[in-house]
């Protein structure tokens, strides 16, 4: 019961010790996740109480099931861009019907990781690989940045789902600029800003402690929201200068609600559905595993979906939108002391608190530090050095990166990263359709065989052994064929051929059969095959087809050393 409720683990063995950390972060995080929360709101084309509703049960609900206990799950900037570029393409922002959308995607996303979840197939999400995922991520953050132009210059553009059409129709649109709003924002701007990166290095030169200068530099962007709502309201900058501003936020929750599910909206939304699930599931995984391991905790992946599943599906019976754990305030959650998940249900207590008797105060907002604070955020998702050090190590993971970014930008978000992952599946298995073979020779005065080309070894010109580091399967077995052929043929003297199969994990249908017409081939030109090294799984299966039987048991060797050992006694003969 444990395992689907971690709850029922942390929450029985609570320690008294742990609930001044949990509460101090819980507080904190809530002052970082309510302007949040209306800006991704905003971002996603809903009004930004959506984001508000979508960060109290949808917690909740993560606290009693998720395994990572530092994540904080709310909506986050990517997810928000992608509902965006899903259903505005079939409905109006800001109208009954698109907020309808939004709660059919988060049933449809919940839906989808939980089934994930419950049939443990977490491993799906392996397809998208570090190269896509941050690829994808940073482009995603040049979009979200490009869309946020708009309101922190007060003028109007067409929604877009293209880049570059956006960024024409901000330079043409530029010199109609709104200067108070503009102000504005880069006031909001600057602030947020030396909060993040100047703020917290003055503290820690004074002497302040550590654990005061995260509540403070944290606390930018509800400093950020305060501050301009009174501006804004005390000068009347709305009707003065026509600032644009969030306007009435209803009070409360708004009503149970029935998302609307029938085959036409599957359609319409599923190939969103799916996209959303699998990066909100990257995202909130990652995040949650880095954090646990710095506490030596483990976070259990097809528990994670089943976790993420049912919050989504909650925000969709409660007024939300899909939600995910996000980076920034999972690490604000960390750093500010949270050492369980009654720190996100804290969080989600206040949250509750504001929406049902402070909402007014958010009448005045401006906008455009909404904007400012979108803009910051997304800032920490450009990803770079990555980019560099995949491009330094492996060119073709440089590629899958450069290829996805470009490719999100051309397209859509969601379109961009079906690209990704189709090329780096494409590149995966040109890499794989020729793997790394090695003729092996003897480390003098050792049993360890090593690549002829790399080390001063001893070899026999009656006797092949080849080492392939690569599994072997349909698409590189033509090429292993007739890699063999063509070396035996060259080498006029070999006798014996020794595959070393150290370096293969599995050996599938059409790679057998390959082996089998490889040693049938041998035959004929008189050459013996033998095998070294196959590991256990792969000898049972080998064993199970019969092929152990036919190719004969005295044929394969538990080491490289002992086959050469006899097979060289055999040549001597």
């Amino acid at each position: 019961m444990r395992e689907y409720f971690p709850i029922l683990d942390w929450g029985l063995n609570y320690k008294r010790d742990d609930l001044t950390g949990d509460l101090t972060a819980g507080i904190i995080v809530a002052s970082l996740l309510i302007p949040q929360g209306m800006a991704y709101a905003i971002l996603a084309g809903l009004p930004p109480e959506v984001g508000l509703y979508a960060s109290i049960f949808p917690q909740i609900v993560y606290g009693f099931l998720g395994t990572a206990s530092m994540l904080s799950v709310a909506p986050v900037a990517v997810d928000s861009l992608m509902v965006a570029t899903a259903v505005s393409a079939i409905a109006t922002e800001n109208t009954p019907e698109y907020w309808g959308y939004a709660l059919t995607l988060a049933l449809m996303v919940g839906v989808i990781e939980l089934l994930i979840g419950i049939f443990r197939l977490g491993f799906i999400a392996n397809f998208l690989s570090q190269a896509v995922i941050s690829g994808f991520i940073s482009a995603a953050a040049i979009l979200i940045g490009f869309s946020q132009v708009k309101h922190l210059l007060g003028i109007k553009i067409p929604q877009t789902e293209s880049f570059f059409t956006t960024v024409i129709y901000i330079i043409k649109e530029s010199p109609n600029l709104n200067l108070v709003t503009f102000s504005l924002g880069i006031i909001s701007l600057a602030l947020l800003l030396y909060f993040n990166r100047g703020l917290g290095k003055h503290l820690k030169s004074q002497g302040i402690q550590e654990s005061l200068i995260i509540p403070i530099t944290k606390s930018a962007p509800l400093m950020v929201v305060i501050g301009s709502s009174i501006l804004v309201g005390l000068l009347h900058l709305d009707q003065l200068f026509g600032v644009k501003v969030i306007g009435e936020i209803p009070k409360g929750f708004p009503p149970f609600t029935i998302p609307n599910f029938d085959l036409n909206q599957i359609q319409l939304l599923g190939t969103s559905a799916l996209a959303i699930s699998f990066v909100g599931f990257m995202e909130a995984f990652s995040v949650g595993q880095f954090l646990a391991s710095k506490k030596r905790k483990k976070v259990e992946a097809n528990q994670e979906l089943i976790a993420l599943g049912a919050s989504n599906i909650t925000a969709a019976f409660t007024g939300g939108y899909p939600i995910t754990g996000g980076l920034s305030r999972s690490v604000v959650n960390f750093s500010a002391g949270a050492n369980t998940a009654l720190a996100s249900i804290i969080t989600a207590l206040f949250l509750m608190l504001t929406v049902l008797f402070f909402t007014p105060l958010f009448y005045y907002l401006p906008q455009t530090s909404l904007a400012a604070i979108i803009l910051v955020a997304v800032g920490n998702l450009l990803d770079f050095a990555t980019l560099k050090r995949l491009w330094n190590y492996n060119k073709l993971d440089g590629i899958t990166w450069v290829s996805t970014f470009i490719a999100v930008l051309l397209t859509s978000a969601e379109q961009g990263i079906i690209l990704g992952v189709l090329i780096s599946l494409v590149l995966y298995l040109s890499r794989t359709s020729k793997p790394h073979i090695a003729v092996l020779g003897r480390v003098e005065n050792t049993e360890h065989f090593r690549n002829i080309l790399r080390h001063p070894v001893t070899t026999s010109p009656h006797i092949l052994a080849i080492r392939i580091d690569e599994s072997l399967y349909f698409v590189n077995t033509k090429y292993l064929e007739d890699y063999l052929l063509k070396l035996v043929t060259e080498q006029k003297e070999v006798e014996y051929l020794l595959l070393v199969c150290s370096g293969i994990n599995s050996i599938d249908g059409s790679a057998l059969e390959t082996l089998q017409r490889l040693i049938e081939d041998l035959h004929q030109m008189k050459i013996e095959f033998y095998l070294s090294e196959v590991k256990g799984p792969i000898f049972d299966q080998l064993e199970k087809v019969g092929f152990v039987d036919k190719l004969g048991r005295d044929r394969i060797f538990l080491s490289t050393d002992q086959a050469i050992k006899e097979l060289s006694q055999r040549v001597s003969l």
